[in-house]
C-alpha cells in the first residue's frame, strides 16, 4: 500500500487546478499523476522552481518547477509587467507555498511548511529526496508542461509500492 492515498493525491491536483482558475483565470490541465518507476529516477525541472519542505507525519518536500516562458504567462495574467527574475521567482514561490497551503488543510494544522526556496536554473541535483520513488503528477497550462513533485516519506509506512492513480 502507498504511503499517500488517492484523495491526498488528488488534494495537490486539486490545488493547482484552484491557483491557475483563481489567478489567471484559466485551468491548468492534469496531464499525467504517477509514482516514479524507479529508484534513479529525477523529478524534471525547468528553469523556475519553488520548494517548499514539510514535516509531520510525512516528511520531504513539495516542487514546482516550470520553463521561463510559463511563468512569464502567469506574471501577465496577473497583469504583471515587469518580469525580471526576481518577480518570476517570487510567482514560482507563490504557487509552491500556496500548493503546500492547500495539502496543510488537507493533511492537518500539524503539517509543517518552511517559506519557500527559490532557484533559478536548472538544478542537477535538488536535495536528495527523502523517498526513492517521487510521486510527480504533469500539469499543462498555456500549452505548457510542467511537474510539481510530491516527495515525502511516510514513517509509519516507510516501506512503499507502485501505485496507479488512475487518472
Amino acid at each position: 500500500m502507498s504511503d499517500l492515498s488517492r484523495v491526498d493525491i488528488e488534494v495537490f491536483s486539486h490545488a493547482i487546478d484552484q491557483y491557475f482558475k483563481q489567478t489567471t483565470h484559466e485551468p491548468a490541465i492534469i496531464e499525467a499523476a504517477y509514482l516514479a518507476d524507479n529508484a534513479q529516477h529525477t523529478p524534471p525541472t525547468y528553469g523556475f522552481t519553488g520548494v517548499i519542505n514539510v514535516s509531520a507525519k510525512y516528511v520531504g518536500a513539495i516542487y514546482f518547477s516550470a520553463p521561463s516562458a510559463m511563468m512569464r504567462h502567469v506574471l501577465t495574467s496577473m497583469k504583471e509587467n515587469n518580469q525580471c527574475e526576481e518577480n518570476l521567482l517570487d510567482a514560482v514561490g507563490e504557487i509552491a507555498n500556496t500548493i503546500s497551503g492547500n495539502a496543510r488543510k488537507h493533511f492537518g494544522e500539524h503539517m509543517e511548511i518552511s517559506v519557500p526556496e527559490k532557484i533559478v536554473g536548472y538544478p542537477s541535483a535538488l536535495n536528495k529526496p527523502s523517498r526513492d520513488y517521487p510521486y510527480i503528477i504533469l500539469i499543462k497550462w498555456k500549452h505548457t508542461q510542467h511537474p510539481l513533485s510530491w516527495i515525502s516519506k511516510n514513517y509509519n509506512n516507510p516501506f512503499t509500492t507502485s501505485w496507479n492513480l488512475g487518472f
